[in-house]
Order: C-alpha cells, then sequence, then structure tokens
C-alpha cells in the first residue's frame, strides 16, 4: 500500500516536468519563428528594388557668356531603378543633376549625349532622351525701339484714340546672333476692350517680332511696359462747369454737396456745346443720413453730348436735419 503511493506520487511529479518542459519547448519555438519572420521582414525590406520614372531640369555646361543656345528641351525624363529605399528618396529629392556637355563644342549644331552627376552607386539610370540635338550661336545684346500696338476697331464709334505712349521706349534683346538678325521690330500689344470709350492705362506684354509677325525666340528686358492710351470723343470740346443737384432727398433735410472737381470738358457738335454752360449732375441722396461721398457718372443724354471727360467724379454730401 504504501508502494503505491509513491509510485502514484512519483507519476505525478514526472508529469509535472515533462509539462514544464513542453511549455518551454513550446515558447522557444514560438520565439524562433517570429524572429525569423521578423528578419525576413527587414530583409525584403533590405534586398527589394523599385522603379520610378522622375522629371529633372536639363542643365548646359557651356559659357553662356559668349555663347546663346536654342533647341533643348528645358526638362528631360530619369528613370531611376535599385533598392526601394533608395530610389524612393532619390526621386523626391532629386538630390543629382542631368547636364549637356557643350564646354567643347564650336557654334553650329550638334548632336550630344546627356549624362548625370550624383545618384548613389547603387541606382541604375535611364535619361529619355538619352542625346538631344542643339544649336549653338554667339551671343548678342541689341537694343531697339519699342513700338506700341493694338486693336484700334475696339474703340467705341464716336471715339477717337490719340497717341499711345510707353514707359519703355528700347528693350535690349539678347539671343542668339541668327535669331537677333530676324527682328524686324519690338512691339508693346496693348489689348483694348471693346467698345472702349475711356482712356487706358494698362501693362503691356512686349515681343519681337520677325517680318512675318512672327515671335522671334530672344529674352526681352524689361519683358512688360505700361503704356497709356487716350480716348475721347468725335468732336469739339468745352470746357464747363458743374450743377450738382440733390435727387430722392428726405423732407426737413438740406443737403450740401461739393465736388473736387470743378470743371469737365464736353464733347459734341458745335451746336450741342454752344447750348451747353454747366453740366446737370443728379445725385441721390435717399442713403445719406449725414455725409457720404459718391461716385457719380456724368449722363451724356441729359446734357444732349457726346462725351464728358472725366466720364465719372466725386461728390461729397453733407446732410442737415432742419
Amino acid at each position: 500500500m504504501k508502494n503505491e503511493r509513491y509510485t502514484a506520487w512519483l507519476y505525478r511529479i514526472l508529469a509535472l516536468i515533462l509539462a514544464v518542459l513542453l511549455f518551454f519547448y513550446v515558447n522557444s519555438t514560438k520565439s524562433s519563428s517570429n524572429n525569423q519572420s521578423t528578419n525576413s521582414d527587414n530583409n525584403t525590406s533590405l534586398t527589394a528594388t523599385k522603379t520610378m520614372t522622375v522629371s529633372v531640369p536639363l542643365q548646359l555646361n557651356v559659357n553662356s557668356n559668349k555663347y546663346f543656345v536654342t533647341g533643348y528641351p528645358s526638362k528631360v525624363k530619369v528613370t531611376l531603378k535599385g533598392p526601394l529605399a533608395l530610389v524612393t528618396t532619390t526621386a523626391n529629392t532629386q538630390n543629382f543633376k542631368v547636364y549637356a556637355a557643350l564646354s567643347d563644342l564650336g557654334t553650329g549644331k550638334h548632336k550630344v549625349s546627356l549624362h548625370q552627376e550624383g545618384l548613389n552607386h547603387e541606382i541604375q539610370s535611364t535619361i529619355s532622351p538619352a542625346k538631344i540635338t542643339v544649336d549653338i550661336e554667339p551671343r548678342r545684346t541689341v537694343s531697339f525701339p519699342v513700338k506700341v500696338k493694338y486693336n484700334s476697331q475696339n474703340i467705341a464709334a464716336g471715339y477717337s484714340a490719340g497717341k499711345a505712349t510707353s514707359d519703355t521706349t528700347t528693350v535690349k534683346a539678347t539671343g542668339a546672333a541668327n535669331e537677333i538678325s530676324r527682328i524686324k521690330e519690338v512691339i508693346a500689344q496693348l489689348t483694348v476692350p471693346q467698345n472702349s470709350k475711356k482712356t487706358l492705362n494698362s501693362q503691356a506684354v512686349i515681343e519681337a517680332l520677325d517680318s512675318s509677325g512672327k515671335t522671334v525666340n530672344v529674352i526681352l528686358t524689361p519683358s512688360t511696359t505700361t503704356v497709356n492710351l487716350p480716348i475721347t470723343s468725335d468732336g469739339q470740346g468745352k470746357k464747363v462747369g458743374l450743377n450738382l443737384n440733390a435727387k430722392n432727398g428726405s423732407s426737413g433735410t438740406t443737403y450740401k454737396l461739393t465736388s473736387n472737381v470743378s470743371k469737365v470738358t464736353a464733347y459734341g457738335s458745335s451746336s450741342q456745346l454752344k447750348k451747353l454752360s454747366d453740366v446737370d449732375v443728379d445725385v441721390d441722396v435717399s442713403d445719406v443720413k449725414s455725409q457720404s461721398t459718391k461716385t457719380v457718372t456724368l449722363d451724356t443724354s441729359d446734357n444732349n453730348v457726346t462725351a464728358f471727360d472725366p466720364t465719372t467724379i466725386k461728390v461729397t454730401v453733407q446732410a442737415t436735419t432742419k
């Protein structure tokens, strides 16, 4: 009986020992498996390759003070292939350059290969296009007078444009000698809105044109200018005073009207101007409680003339309650 108890306890102890050993064995196997999986992921990240295509500026190695180059693209495409992390970083930063070596070439047309500089040695690259054709010409800078051009058909009927003036009278054109020789004229192209009745004062783009009216590929300095184009009504002009009238006022309120403009020029026929001594200017004062400044358009139909210069005036209204 005693031996049986002893044997039972022995089996229990052995079972416990086996359970503990089995527990440590299972955990050891899981840990080894996890380590292998992590290492596998790391190795995949390090060994995976990636291909990306980016667009980068093309640089020219040339004496730009002596030569002017035309015919080349401003950007080229570069296909990068290599380790995923390196390719991604390079594509984002573009910390390399693509260039055409032109320093040892003379004037004329040349077909040249493109090169890259600054890429990590682990990255393979392909440039597209691999070769380009450039035209190298002596660099020239010549001054040209500026003429103002505009569409006179956009001037309203009954109105005429005076002499257009430009803030810039001459420009410098820089480019290849053969392009400079093509320049027939340099113009400031003013945009005139349709049915224009007012003097224009706005920016105009300066262009160099050849004998066919086509734009010449040169650099203009400056490239824009401010143009003034006076537009006035046809017929005679007459200086007249202003007769300011308050309209739609409240009863029991007096209105004092003043303007910084004392006289305007009225345009029209002799008979129209002969009858005109003052310009009637009606000012709506219905919303004025104490003081207000209004911009009022001079009415040609009420005054029986063709046009006024200026066409609008500012009127200050002071309201006083009796």
